[in-house]
């Protein structure tokens, strides 16, 4: 008889969901550019096939573009993305002996 009366209380008020005070905002996770700086060192076939080699996607006629832009104009940005895999692919690319620029957010 007790657990009726208390069905009996629940069942008639209504319920409400809470007032939320101020709303959870998400922001995206920022992206990270790879860039690669000219120096006199490297050759224009070894920039390409370090790109080639560790550039997801990246394609014969693109690296070639990127490394003339490297030459030319000083640097090219060659993998804008997440911040982990940036930096797998900046690390990469030194080992190389490419001369990186540091990871700057985009």
């Amino acid at each position: 008889m007790v657990a009726s009366v208390a069905l009996g209380a629940t069942a008639s008020s209504p319920l409400q969901a809470p007032v939320r005070a101020q709303e959870t905002v998400r922001k995206p996770y920022p992206n990270f550019k790879v860039i690669v700086l000219n120096d006199d060192f490297n050759t224009f076939e070894h920039v390409a096939n370090c790109l080639l080699k560790y550039i997801p996607s990246m394609t014969g006629d693109r690296a070639w573009q990127l490394t003339e832009q490297i030459h030319f104009e000083g640097q090219a940005i060659v993998w804008v993305g997440p911040q982990e895999p940036a930096e797998l692919y900046h690390q990469q690319l030194s080992r190389e002996g490419l001369t990186m620029a540091p990871l700057e957010a985009a």
